[in-house]
């Protein structure tokens, strides 16, 4: 039994300790006697419980004392019985994750949460600064395959925090984008077998999601997650899930209903090509949030939680990058939940 990884132990007075920073599990040890807080914060160093009571000893500290406090740590469910010598082994990039991850799930077990992302395919299409952000956030969280698509090339406006280097200019993005991957993840995969279906559609595109690749995608039932990169904002969602709840159909419908230009707007500005001689980048600091943000919403999916992302959107605007969450509704005229096949398992 080990206290969960990434716990701090910290001293108050001489008679209290705090274990843990977070307020959603952080608690105060209190009325500890001559001793008592010296061998607790001992687990900062080391959090091996199984031999706190044979230290406790060397501190003064009876062995029916010692295990009463082991025992009001594990009643807050500050410990876990996964030791370390036996965790799986995880991506190095992902050993912060599995850590956290020990602290958000019942068993402790954070490990085996980042080890099933191993198994999981995410495309990514779009490889802007945005795209290529969500791109290596995944392969660092530990996704197995991240499959790239993306026809460009690089531009001197895609050179920025994401990977993009000047001396990657005039080269096509998906192969730098592979390197990229590859050069945090060296273990990731950036192809896939013949028939291989995504497990999620990350699509970032450009002013407007088109209505075609949105219908083919919830007629083939694969999950995917929009996002769109406009003028000074961007938007991070809907994650759709065919057939159960809004697809980007519904939004266009919605946005219609209160805008009878709506479609007319959405022709022109879908698969638009950029104007020549014009290099539309985007902007650092809304790539870095909207691509972290993706990611994070990715892989709540894949972990098996509840993204918020289900039926709603995050609005990012410039300059506060502070995103705004908008819910959606499945539109009664569109009939996506009867266009789809069954979803893959």
């Amino acid at each position: 039994m080990r206290l969960r990884p990434a716990l701090r132990v910290l001293r108050r007075t001489g008679s209290e300790v705090q274990i843990g920073t977070d307020a959603r599990w952080a608690v105060r040890v209190t009325g500890l006697g001559p001793g008592e807080a010296d061998l607790l914060r001992l687990l900062d160093d080391d959090p091996e419980l199984d031999s706190l009571v044979d230290r406790a000893r060397a501190f003064g500290v009876p062995a029916v004392r010692a295990t009463e406090l082991l025992d009001a740590l594990q009643a807050a469910h500050l410990t876990c019985r996964t030791p370390r010598s036996t965790r799986p082994a995880v991506r190095t990039t992902a050993g912060a994750d599995a850590a956290v991850w020990s602290l958000l799930s019942d068993d402790g077990d954070g490990a085996a949460v980042v080890r099933a992302r191993a198994d999981r395919t995410v495309g990514v299409v779009g490889l802007g600064q945005l795209g290529l952000t969500i791109a290596v956030t995944l392969a660092a969280a530990g996704v197995g395959t991240v499959l790239l698509d993306d026809d460009g090339r690089v531009t001197s406006v895609d050179v920025g925090t994401a990977g993009y280097r000047l001396g990657d200019v005039g080269s096509r993005r998906v192969l730098v984008a592979a390197r990229v991957l590859r050069d945090v993840a060296p273990d990731v995969r950036t192809e896939s077998a013949t028939g291989t279906v995504p497990d999620v559609v990350v699509l970032v595109e450009r002013d407007v999601a088109n209505p075609a690749t949105g219908l083919a995608l919830v007629t083939a039932g694969l999950t995917h997650l929009s996002v769109v990169v406009r003028e000074a904002d961007a938007l991070v969602g809907p994650l759709v899930v065919p057939g159960a709840g809004p697809c980007l159909r519904c939004v266009d419908l919605h946005r219609g209903d209160v805008d009878d230009c709506w479609p007319t707007i959405v022709a022109q500005l879908a698969g638009r090509a950029t104007g020549v001689g014009i290099l539309r980048g985007e902007v650092g600091v809304l790539a870095g949030v909207c691509g972290a943000l993706a990611a994070a919403e990715v892989l709540a999916h894949l972990d098996g939680g509840s993204p918020a992302t289900r039926g709603a959107s995050y609005e990012v605007t410039l300059p506060d990058v502070a995103p705004r969450r908008r819910p959606w509704a499945v539109h009664p005229s569109c009939g996506c939940t009867s266009l789809t096949s069954h979803p893959p398992t």
